[in-house]
């Protein structure tokens, strides 16, 4: 994992979105323990705007899921919602909807996220 950085008084609005991010990483994809299945609701905090309760069954609403969890959830967040082989599975579709930064943050920590699995439609 990338080690946390902390953006000084002369850093680009870009380095601070870099920063932000790879201060949300867990240490390792093994930290993901979240659900493979089932419905999740996302508090608040995650979700604060539209849809908080996803059904992890249909595809287009597991990739609201875990884009919602990756540009806006925290380390805690991003551990409790987050599933490691899910996450695998959907990041080549997924890398294409998250900002770049948060793309840049998860694999330059994670090189072997994107493996050439193909995406769980």
């Amino acid at each position: 994992m990338a080690p946390m950085t902390s953006p000084s008084a002369g850093s680009s609005a870009g380095d601070v979105l870099r920063a932000r991010y790879t201060g949300r990483l867990p240490s390792s994809l093994t930290d993901l323990h979240g659900p493979a299945s089932g419905e999740v609701e996302l508090p608040l905090l995650v979700a604060w705007s539209g849809l908080r309760a996803f059904d992890l069954g249909n595809p287009r609403l597991r990739m609201s899921l875990y884009r919602q969890v990756l540009g806006e959830g925290q380390r805690d967040d991003v551990i409790a919602y987050l599933n490691r082989d899910l996450l695998r599975a959907q990041w080549p579709i997924l890398r294409n909807l998250v900002s770049r930064y948060v793309r840049d943050a998860w694999e330059g920590a994670f090189p072997n996220l994107f493996s050439g699995h193909s995406a769980a439609a």
